[in-house]
């Protein structure tokens, strides 16, 4: 019988386009959907398997890191340049802070609501229907979650290996057996320092969930301790001529303004990203109705201020047409303000603070296909749980080592707009009118669980603003990757609708399907 289905699907569509849906179509000893009725309340649709180990500190502490990473030290040359200068990249920071705090209030509700593993997965399954729109949404979400959660945690792991030529560069020895060994297996040297560092947080991550939640405290340390001392060198070295100069076209409120601004708002909302990563880790918190919410917004306005902060400390020491060029912005701040010395111990920090980023990320991930596979809409193999660690360790190893496949053939820049692009639209904007729909069913007494733990000030607002910014980051992104992006979600449904026929699930329930 499957292999029937196998051979009709390669004869129309062809082999590659088989096996990407036998991927998503229930094998026999693994879980599957009919088209029967799904658990319809978030609270009882998962058994307790994960230990609820985190707690306010640990969950912020795994925000913040996943929030800073490498990404700050890397793009603020970028915004610089989209802007076109120094005082109006402080606007693109600023917008992209309000749309990630608007962004967060839908989260903070939609967590509290519904804190299981597996975040956007939850929220588009029941927003949307379980046995209906929501149940193609949520694996259209797994879907894009294949390519764009390795490729978000790849990036991190690439952002790390690209800032780390730094230090690599001023040892002869380690530049060439990176060298050599990139050679032989033909890749450049920055791909072999970022798989070695994917691999090494595989490593790290194995491990239960409340030793997990430490070990984020120290890099979340290391993280706020780094961006301080940036702060610091830059108000001790404080100009206000250098922070608030302005390019000769001064402020200009034409369409190319808003276009940068625009451009510029892409690169500072991938600094942010990071603060839902909490939800993604809702069935491993305590407290997670008051948690989730105040883990969100503290992330959101300490990074904010930070950010801020560490952008006019580093205009104060370096002029921005020097800044917009800087490949190492942070490390040679360091290097004018305190000397070369102290530049190689900041660009270590930096490192440490770009693996915690890498760090939050696959824990957060990991998590995705663990609750797909419990909800019988993945491979049941990824809904296994550590018997003694009580994580879901073949989910973290599985997208550990997509992730270092990626990193062995990517490039930094080619993924940041290609990651945000598949975001916008499917979890984002999605997300936000889900809520609306939410809503309208608790007014009306039919929202499954009862009651929303969290309600937004100023609703509707925050989610229109939302909705509206994620669409207008989307046009941002580019051709090539809008292009990418809903290439993604149109085989995805192509996948699904194809999968949802043969196993009998919504839009095919209750029709007669051909064996």
């Amino acid at each position: 019988m499957h292999g029937r289905m196998v051979s009709q699907m390669a004869a129309v569509f062809g082999r590659r386009c088989a096996f990407l849906v036998m991927l998503c179509v229930p094998l026999p000893g693994y879980a599957r959907t009919t088209g029967e009725a799904q658990p319809s309340n978030p609270r009882m649709s998962e058994p307790e398997k994960l230990e609820r180990g985190l707690g306010l500190i640990e969950a912020t502490s795994l925000n913040m890191t996943f929030m800073v990473g490498i990404g700050p030290f890397v793009v603020i040359p970028f915004v610089i340049q989209e802007m076109h200068g120094g005082t109006q990249a402080l606007v693109a920071w600023v917008v992209g802070a309000v749309l990630a705090a608007c962004d967060g209030c839908i989260w903070a509700e939609l967590g509290a609501a519904m804190p299981q593993a597996g975040g956007s997965y939850v929220f588009l399954r029941e927003a949307y229907g379980p046995r209906r729109w929501g149940h193609m949404l949520a694996f259209l979400y797994i879907w894009q979650t294949l390519f764009q959660g390795p490729l978000s945690v790849a990036s991190g792991a690439l952002g790390f290996a690209d800032y780390s030529t730094y230090l690599v560069g001023r040892s002869s020895w380690l530049s060439r057996v990176i060298a050599g060994i990139a050679s032989a297996l033909r890749v450049h040297g920055d791909n072999i320092i970022a798989a070695v560092i994917l691999l090494a947080v595989i490593a790290l991550l194995y491990r239960r969930i409340g030793e997990i939640g430490k070990i984020s405290v120290v890099f979340a340390a290391v993280v706020i301790g780094t961006i301080l001392w940036i702060i610091w060198g830059g108000a001790s070295h404080f100009s206000v001529h250098r922070v608030f100069e302005l390019s000769s076209g001064g402020w200009n409120w034409s369409f190319f303004f808003f276009a940068a601004l625009g451009h510029g708002t892409v690169d500072t909302v991938y600094s942010y990203l990071g603060y839902y990563n909490v939800c993604n880790l809702g069935g491993e918190m305590k407290n997670p109705e008051r948690n989730i919410p105040a883990a969100i917004f503290i992330s959101i306005l300490g990074i904010t201020g930070l950010y801020l902060a560490m952008q006019m400390s580093i205009l104060s020491v370096i002029p921005w047409r020097e800044a917009a060029k800087s490949s190492f912005i942070a490390s040679t701040f360091i290097e004018r303000a305190y000397g070369s010395h102290w530049a190689t111990l900041a660009t270590v920090l930096i490192l440490v603070t770009a693996l915690g980023s890498v760090y939050s990320a696959m824990l957060g991930y990991s998590r995705v296909p663990y609750a797909a596979a419990l909800d019988g809409n993945f491979f049941s193999v990824f809904g296994r749980v550590h018997s003694k660690k009580r994580f879901p360790h073949m989910s973290l190893v599985a997208l550990g080592l997509t992730a270092v496949a990626f990193s062995m053939v990517f490039s930094l820049i080619s993924v940041i707009k290609t990651i945000l692009a598949m975001r916008c639209l499917i979890q984002f904007a999605a997300q936000g009118i889900g809520l609306i729909l939410l809503h309208r069913r608790y007014a009306e007494g039919r929202w499954p669980g009862g009651r929303l733990p969290f309600r937004m000030w100023l609703y509707p607002l925050p989610v229109g603003i939302a909705i509206i910014g994620w669409i207008g980051i989307f046009f941002s992104t580019g051709r090539m990757a809008m292009l990418a992006s809903l290439g993604a979600a149109i085989a995805g449904i192509l996948v699904y609708l194809t999968r949802a026929r043969w196993v009998r699930q919504w839009p095919f329930v209750g029709q007669e399907v051909a064996p």
